[in-house]
């Protein structure tokens, strides 16, 4: 097994989940303009790869994130997730954590 070691101090905005619903039942999502309160700041990892996406690491306690939050590190980088799950090792809690892929904020210009 790989062990990717924390690189960042990351901090976690999640989203309302679920979305409210209008009188259509369409899923309504938060102003745009309101950035959530922070759930925490944890040791992190994050990791350009070679297709422009970022490879994201969150420590276990960061879990429910959904695609649309947005974490941050110390820089004031930050990103908007595009996917994510759960890693839970069965007998070895110290080893579980979050994956995520993400899109830096604003994208970079190549």
């Amino acid at each position: 097994m790989a062990v990717l070691l924390p690189n960042a101090v990351l901090t976690v905005y999640a989203l309302a989940h679920p979305w409210v619903r209008d009188a259509n039942g369409v899923p309504m999502p938060p102003n745009p303009t309101q950035k959530p309160a922070p759930r925490g700041t944890w040791p992190g990892s994050v990791l350009e790869q070679p297709d422009a996406s970022w490879s994201v690491r969150l420590a276990p306690q960061a879990w429910p994130v959904k695609e649309g939050d947005t974490i941050t590190d110390e820089t004031g980088r930050s990103w908007t997730l595009t996917s994510t799950r759960s890693h839970a090792v069965p007998g070895c809690s110290d080893a579980d954590y979050v994956q995520a892929t993400a899109t830096l904020n604003p994208p970079e210009v190549l």
